[in-house]
């Protein structure tokens, strides 16, 4: 069985792009969890009670746990991808940002001011809520010009570290940037943002490539160069990402 395109998407992007189609009308909440959920078992919602949404205090099903979020006035979904030293799509309190950053990604539920973070089981995520505050934002033409000056710029640095020699792959994908996996997205999402998603996915892929093993590095100084270098590429494309994934900054359809 094909595997859709949209699964390369980190779990926090599906349900921004679905789940702000799905409020808005745009998507039916099957076509929502079959996105969201795609190869993994189950996706449930934990700790709305507490924020005093109602409830018994457990875990409830994706369908009511959403549910309880229109009731509440949501308007959309934005995800985050944050990482050390840059805390790009969050906006607080620290409790929601300290989750945020464990895993990496969260979505900010737009006009109920909760916060949802992915904590993953094996094949089972729970969607545990925070409060959340109003975050600031790349915009979308900011996050793309941001993308294509990281790309120069590091094709460059590691051209002078002969990416080619320890990495050829690397070498590879850096010329080839023109050429990645399509990308879909559900009705509504600007087409510019899902094309900016798959430049920054393809972005994040290509620093991971980069750092799997020592590659060639004869030093732990050249490891360290390596991994400046590729450091401006992965912030760009995780901002990339937020910026695409954030109704809140999508140009006027």
């Amino acid at each position: 069985m094909n595997t859709p395109a949209h699964a390369q998407l980190p779990a926090s992007a599906r349900l921004a792009w679905w789940g702000t189609s799905w409020l808005r009308g745009d998507a039916v909440i099957d076509l929502l969890l079959d996105a969201l959920i795609g190869a993994d078992a189950t996706h449930v919602v934990a700790g709305l009670a507490d924020l005093g949404l109602g409830g018994d205090g457990g875990t409830e099903s994706l369908v009511a746990g959403l549910g309880r979020l229109r009731a509440e006035g949501a308007t959309g979904f934005g995800a985050a991808f944050p990482a050390e030293g840059d805390p790009v799509g969050l906006g607080g309190p620290g409790s929601f940002n300290d989750a945020a950053f464990d895993v990496g990604e969260a979505v900010v539920v737009l006009d109920a001011g909760i916060g949802l973070v992915p904590q993953r089981v094996g094949a089972a995520v729970t969607w545990v809520a925070h409060r959340a505050e109003r975050r600031q934002l790349p915009d979308v033409g900011e996050a793309d010009r941001g993308l294509r000056a990281a790309l120069v710029e590091t094709a460059d640095a590691l051209a002078a570290l002969d990416v080619a020699r320890w990495r050829p792959e690397v070498a590879d994908r850096l010329l080839n940037v023109r050429h990645r996996r399509p990308l879909t997205g559900p009705a509504g999402t600007p087409p510019r943002c899902i094309e900016l998603a798959a430049r920054g996915l393809q972005a994040v892929e290509i620093v991971e490539l980069a750092l799997e093993d020592d590659g060639g590095a004869v030093s732990s100084w050249e490891v360290e160069q390596r991994r400046l270098a590729l450091r401006p590429l992965e912030r760009a494309g995780r901002r990339a990402l937020v910026a695409a994934t954030s109704p809140e900054v999508w140009p006027p359809s």
